[in-house]
């Protein structure tokens, strides 16, 4: 493959943005017939790398050649025409319109001058029929799941006559059977000739199926190596540039493990139509305690039902041994509970605002509307857990949603901090973030529940849980099936209670 001219190739590529060099001299080739894996930590330069390919922004330097002929896409659409088809992180579709609008939107068939309904829903069936999605096509998107909507825009993007996919992240809300599913069709496309970029943080995947590995670090090339030729260990030094060891190790301490705290929160018997039934649980001060199970089995909802998002259909819910009834957000944040909802992009960060203004936002909540925070004091608050937090910015006047993932994250976890919970609740905290600002949100988790404070801690990876929780909570069908304390928790035991152990079998 060395001797044919590569599909792309990107050549010292750099980027600036105010105050930050997003790229500096980077590199990037992908071949026909290539499953490429574009690896870093949150702020490594990855999305700004595809963005430059695909037109959404323009670089500062670098020439991009497509089959050895020069390209300077100015919009994603000229980038679409020329054979780059992307998929985003965020599903990045219109929930408003039907399935079958959104596979076919811009490209719509005609017959007669007019739009062509009966060809456009019955290809739509046909083509997610290919990722065995069987669904209306003629029901608006916004009518089934988040994964369900990322199939959505992956099969639109196939679909379309591209010569290179690139898939950012894509598989974050797909289950095991949907992921497997995509990378038969990765490995089909594979087959056919087309480049595939794929962008994850579950390194399990970039084992599983890519060929090739490029890494950046902090905007800058690391370098690019076979996948079957590099090892997990070395990868990750690459990525975050530091040694592995210290991120190989259960961050819960002793402490944590006994739970000794005083009883701060409980719920009995709570109940949500349709979203959980009879949970009782309960949560002391200094505990770490996981919510795990599949998507659907009850874990956000819990939470949710805790912060007064959800309502409460039946049950009771009692905060330091009195009767707390499920009065909204606002009573939560001033009952001492704080919440890091699993989408930040559309329930966590307010993307027009700065740094400072998002950190300030739940404790200006907390105190009312007539005791205004001045902005001196905001400033300090923000500038505070800037520091506290590590997190990368030139200033606290930086618009958040020019910060990375990782970087938005840790800005959430800050507004929350700065009201002095009593209660912490993490969903999915880590999802789509670097491994080395996972390796910081879970030891912050661990010394925050030493400092005495409780948390609840949602994640997908099971990895992750047994680092940070002393107990867990095991949920399947919106349901309690399991609770394991310290040694008890392990992987092998999670598992058996997802798959349908029975609650009192031992693991």
């Amino acid at each position: 493959m060395s001797g044919e001219t590569a599909l792309i190739q990107m050549s010292h590529i750099s980027k600036t943005f105010p105050g930050v060099v997003a790229l500096n001299d980077v590199q990037f080739t992908l071949q026909r017939g290539e499953i490429h894996a574009l690896l870093g930590e949150n702020g490594a330069g990855k999305s700004t790398l595809i963005k430059v390919l695909t037109g959404v922004e323009e670089r500062n330097g670098g020439t991009i050649l497509m089959d050895g002929e020069e390209i300077s896409p100015r919009t994603p659409q000229e980038a679409q025409n020329a054979g780059i088809s992307t998929v985003y992180q965020e599903v990045n579709l219109c929930p408003n319109l039907s399935v079958a609008e959104n596979v076919y939107i811009g490209r719509e068939p005609k017959k007669g001058g007019r739009i062509d309904w009966k060809t456009i829903n019955q290809k739509s069936k046909e083509l997610l029929a290919r990722f065995d999605l069987h669904i209306d096509v003629t029901k608006n998107l916004d009518n089934y799941s988040v994964a369900v909507q990322q199939m959505v825009a992956i099969a639109r993007a196939v679909d379309i006559d591209a010569k290179v996919l690139i898939l950012d992240e894509p598989t974050s809300s797909l289950s095991t059977v949907e992921v497997e599913k995509l990378f038969d069709i990765m490995r089909m496309l594979k087959e056919q000739g087309l480049g595939v970029v794929f962008v994850t943080h579950f390194l399990d995947q970039v084992y599983e199926v890519t060929d090739t590995i490029t890494v950046l670090r902090n905007g800058a090339y690391v370098g690019t190596y076979t996948t079957a030729d590099l090892p997990r260990v070395q990868l990750v030094a690459k990525m975050i540039g530091k040694e592995y060891g210290d991120l190989n190790q259960r961050f819960i301490s002793e402490k944590s493990v006994e739970a000794t705290g005083e009883s701060l929160l409980s719920l009995k018997d709570a109940t949500s139509a349709g979203s959980i039934e009879g949970i009782s649980l309960d949560i002391h001060k200094g505990d770490v305690l996981g919510l795990s199970g599949l998507l659907g089995s009850g874990r956000s909802e819990i939470v949710r039902l805790i912060f007064g998002v959800d309502h409460m259909s039946g049950g009771e819910m009692d905060l330091k041994g009195q009767k707390l009834h499920n009065k909204g957000t606002l009573a939560a944040i001033r009952s001492g509970f704080a919440f890091c909802p699993e989408n930040r992009k559309t329930e966590g960060i307010v993307g027009d605002l700065s740094i400072r203004e998002n950190i300030i936002l739940a404790l200006q909540a907390k105190r009312g509307m007539f005791k205004a925070i001045s902005r001196a004091e905001a400033q300090k608050i923000a500038d505070e857990y800037i520091e506290k937090l590590e997190i990368k910015t030139p200033s606290a006047d930086q618009l958040i949603r020019n910060l990375s993932g990782g970087n938005q994250q840790k800005v959430i976890l800050a507004r929350w901090l700065a009201t002095n919970p009593d209660l912490l609740m993490l969903d999915e905290p880590t999802r789509g973030i670097d491994i080395g600002t996972k390796a910081e949100i879970q030891k912050l988790v661990v010394q925050l529940a030493e400092q005495g404070m409780a948390v609840i801690f949602i994640s997908s990876e099971i990895d992750e849980m047994l680092r940070c929780c002393g107990r867990m909570i095991v949920l399947r069908d919106k349901k309690k099936v399991a609770e394991l304390n310290g040694q008890e928790i392990s992987e092998a035991a999670i598992m058996h209670y997802i798959a349908g152990g029975a609650e009192n079998e031992p693991a």
